[in-house]
């Protein structure tokens, strides 16, 4: 598992939180607009996605309580895109402000933890 010190942090987190988004959007298109075995496909399909994203976000090579916040905020990010691409649905402005304080408290934890 060598290689996986070159490959950078933030790419295991961008992927990670891709996956975990995809998986739960997919799951919500299962659940809520399907039947049969499409619902079953796709299930299966957000089912994979999610098992991704925990061998993604386990496979980085650091300890998960230093990147925390830096996660949260990226998966704040990683969830408005698959959200407008999924579903066409574009943030409001209380998920905006309140996905800004999501944003500044990773970043804010990320960088004051790995400064101390």
């Amino acid at each position: 598992m060598n290689i996986l010190r070159h490959i950078p942090v933030w790419a295991f987190l961008l992927i990670a939180t891709t996956l975990e988004v995809s998986g739960d959007a997919v799951v919500r298109i299962a659940i809520y607009n399907q039947a049969g075995i499409a619902r079953i496909g796709l299930t299966l399909a957000g089912a994979t996605l999610l098992l991704g994203y925990g061998f993604a976000l386990n496979l980085a090579p650091v300890e998960f309580g230093r990147v925390v916040g830096l996660y949260i905020a990226t998966l704040f990010v990683v969830w408005q895109i698959i959200n407008f691409i999924a579903f066409r649905a574009l943030p409001n402005v209380p998920i905006l402000i309140g996905g800004s304080l999501i944003v500044a408290g990773g970043l804010i934890i990320t960088f004051w933890k790995a400064a101390n």
